[in-house]
């Protein structure tokens, strides 16, 4: 079972699971613990070969990873804590995965945030994923790591959140990078289906004015989607919740709010 770590509030049944992008931990969501336990149950989950997950998973060294095998293991620490119901916040490659899972068990699902969010690659992003799978198996993944880093958030006001991603991706090893890469080989057809496909969940999704590979086609699915909504955080790059923790924070909190229990 994936590493996880539970902060619970006893005056509420409400619960909110934080789901981490690709190279990164649960430790990025520090920013957010204090001020959403406040109202909720938190769950903070550590993916796959990632933060405090590795040595957990060991036994899988052969197992392919594909969207449903990742969503299910946050699956089974939802039920291993008999938790019914619960928000997802997730961000960028988290995103994917809440998506993913919401599809195959929307029961389970109250509403979904997705700050970061990946819904289409575009030609520089297409450009840089090719890049990587021609050089994944001969180029230390650290370099390409801090590559993919640079390129998608290159501003001076992203460097913490250069830093932050670059030192969590070091837990990794290059054969984990390389499993979680190939992903990418069914993410199109995926991305595709969720930008067709109005999931009837409320969503609301958490974008950086700065983030120019991603918020593009985020601006084109809220037009056809109902149940979703956007939010752009300005002077902000792709990593939202550690930019700008505060807007963050209080727009997202907002939100859930108005979902109910």
């Amino acid at each position: 079972m994936l590493n996880y770590a539970v902060y619970r509030n006893e005056n509420t049944t409400k619960w909110v699971t934080f789901v981490h992008g690709a190279g990164g931990s649960s430790n990025i969501w520090f920013r957010q613990i204090r001020t959403f336990k406040k109202e909720f149950n938190i769950l903070l989950i550590d993916l796959r070969g990632h933060g405090e997950s590795k040595s957990n998973l060991l036994q899988n060294k052969s197992q392919k990873y594909t969207f449903e095998v990742v969503s299910n293991d946050i699956l089974e620490v939802l039920k291993h804590l008999e938790i019914e119901k619960s928000h997802f916040i997730g961000i960028s490659l988290g995103t994917i995965l809440i998506r993913d899972l919401a599809e195959r068990n929307p029961e389970m699902v109250q509403s979904m945030v997705m700050g970061g969010a990946i819904l289409k690659f575009n030609v520089k992003s297409k450009f840089l994923m090719g890049f990587g799978n021609f050089f994944k198996s001969v180029v230390p993944y650290m370099f390409l790591y801090k590559l993919f880093a640079f390129v998608i958030m290159p501003k001076k006001n992203h460097k913490e959140s250069r830093s932050l991603f670059v030192g969590e991706a070091k837990k990794l090893c290059q054969k984990e990078f390389k499993k979680w890469y190939k992903l990418t080989a069914e993410i199109n057809p995926l991305l595709r289906f969720f930008r067709m496909n109005d999931i009837k969940i409320p969503t609301l999704y958490v974008m950086g004015e700065q983030d120019h590979l991603f918020l593009p086609a985020i601006k084109e699915v809220i037009s056809k989607h109902i149940s979703s909504r956007l939010h752009i955080i300005k002077n902000c790059g792709h990593v939202v919740n550690v930019e700008q923790p505060m807007e963050f924070n209080e727009e997202v909190i907002s939100f859930l709010r108005l979902q109910g229990n």
